[in-house]
């Protein structure tokens, strides 16, 4: 029970923290628009697969989105909570006793960011 909340609280700051640097990135893009050219990294892992089907729908479709909808300027944010969720997830799925928690943390993570990225035109 205590790693399930542990595993929400994870994923609420990610989803909480991937929302606020792209507030305050597009407040400064007129300032700036040389910066985010990171998201190389990222790229190269963005199809591999973590084992639960509900997390790698909401993930390939999330790459998908952010791929394809969001400006190049909040892109790295994006990409970058995509590779932080990829991680973490792999490795809870990877132990048994937290397998099963991943449905339920995909599932909201899912429903989360499908309203973040409503104002995109991102559809789940």
């Amino acid at each position: 029970m205590t790693l399930l909340i542990f595993v929400v609280l994870c994923v609420a700051i990610l989803i909480g923290c991937s929302k606020t640097e792209t507030m305050s990135n597009s407040n400064s893009t007129a300032g700036s628009t040389d910066k985010p050219k990171t998201p190389e990294k990222t790229m190269a892992s963005s199809g591999e697969k973590i084992g639960v089907p509900e997390c790698d729908d909401f993930l390939a479709k999330y790459d998908a989105c952010v791929s394809s909808k969001v400006p190049e300027v909040a892109r790295a944010q994006y990409k970058n909570a995509l590779a932080q969720w990829r991680e973490s997830w792999r490795g809870l799925a990877q132990n048994p006793q937290t397998k099963s928690t991943l449905v339920s943390v995909c599932k909201q993570a899912a429903e989360q960011q499908a309203a973040a990225l409503k104002s995109y035109g991102c559809g789940f």
